[in-house]
C-alpha cells in the first residue's frame, strides 16, 4: 500500500472517530414528521389531571408525589406513542400534541432517575450530541427519538411559532413555568399568550429595567432567529407581552441559566 493510500485511510479513520463523538448534531438539521394514517386527536385529559395534581401555580413540580403516579403518566405516554398525529389533524391539534409530549416525556425522564439535583446530571455536556436531550428514549410509533428530535426537528421545523419557547419546559428553574394544565387545540393561542406574558414579566426570568439595558432570559439568546422572523426582534417580542416596556433598540444582556430542578420546596 502506498504512503498516500495509508494517509487517506488514516484520515478516514480519524474523521469516523470524530463523527462518532461529535457529529451527532447533524441529525437535527433534518425535519422529522412522524405520523399515523388514520389516528384521531388524542385526549390530553390524563396529562391535565396529573399536572393539576402535582404542579402548583408557580410551575413547580412535586416530583416525589408524581413518581407515585408513574403508571398513569406512562399510560398517557403510551397513548401518545401509539397515536401519532395524522394529516387530518389541525395545526393546533398537532402543536398541542407535541408540546404536551415534550413536557410529559421530560417529566418521565426525570422521574426515572429521581431524586436528582439537575436534569443535566442525566447526560453529557456536549450540546446536541450527548446531553439528556439527545437520548433516544421516546417511542414514536415504532422508532425511538430524543427530546431534541421533538423540539428541533418537529416543532421548530414545522411551526412558525416563537411562543413555543415559553411553553416547552426542561425541568429547570430558569425554564418557563410548567403550566398546570395540558395544552388543548381549542385554547392553544390563549394558552401560549398567557405563557409568554407570565414568562416575560417574571422578574426571576427577565429584568426589564433599566429599559435601555435589560437583562433577559438566555432563552432569547439560544434561539435569536426564532424571534427575528417577519420583521420581529427580541425587543419587539418582549414588548408585545411586557407590562414594563424596554427600548426598541435596547442593549440586551442575558441572565445565567439556572439548571437546578424545578422542584417544589426549592
Amino acid at each position: 500500500m502506498s504512503p498516500l493510500s495509508r494517509l487517506a485511510i488514516f484520515g478516514l479513520l480519524l474523521f469516523t472517530a470524530a463523527c462518532q463523538s461529535g457529529c451527532a448534531y447533524v441529525r437535527y438539521f433534518t425535519p422529522l414528521n412522524p405520523t399515523s394514517k388514520d389516528s384521531r386527536p388524542v385526549s390530553h385529559a390524563p396529562w391535565d389531571a396529573l399536572l393539576q395534581k402535582h404542579v402548583n401555580e408557580q410551575g413547580m413540580v412535586n416530583y416525589a408525589a408524581f413518581q407515585a403516579d408513574s403508571a398513569a403518566l406512562n399510560t398517557y405516554l403510551t397513548t401518545l406513542s401509539d397515536n401519532l398525529p395524522s394529516d387530518q389533524w389541525s395545526d393546533q391539534e398537532r402543536l398541542a400534541y407535541w408540546l404536551n409530549a415534550y413536557n410529559a416525556f421530560t417529566i418521565q425522564r426525570v422521574l426515572r432517575a429521581y431524586p436528582l439535583k439537575s436534569i443535566k446530571d442525566l447526560g453529557g455536556d456536549k450540546t446536541l450530541v450527548n446531553t439528556v436531550w439527545d437520548q433516544p428514549f421516546i417511542r414514536l410509533g415504532n422508532d425511538k427519538h430524543t427530546l431534541n428530535d421533538i423540539e428541533q426537528r418537529i416543532i421548530r421545523k414545522r411551526f412558525e411559532e416563537p411562543r413555543i419557547h415559553f411553553a416547552l419546559v426542561c425541568a429547570a428553574m430558569s425554564c418557563p413555568k410548567l403550566r398546570n394544565e395540558a395544552y388543548v387545540a381549542a385554547r392553544l393561542n390563549q394558552q401560549l399568550d398567557e405563557q409568554a406574558t407570565e414568562f416575560v414579566n417574571n422578574p426571576a426570568k427577565n429584568k426589564l429595567t433599566p429599559a435601555d439595558k435589560p437583562e433577559v432570559s438566555s432563552i432569547f439568546s439560544y434561539y435569536p432567529k426564532d424571534f427575528a422572523k417577519d420583521g420581529n426582534s427580541i425587543q419587539k417580542t418582549i414588548n408585545r407581552y411586557a407590562t414594563q416596556k424596554i427600548n426598541p433598540d435596547a442593549t440586551l444582556s442575558y441572565m445565567t441559566y439556572d439548571w437546578a430542578l424545578n422542584e417544589q420546596g426549592k
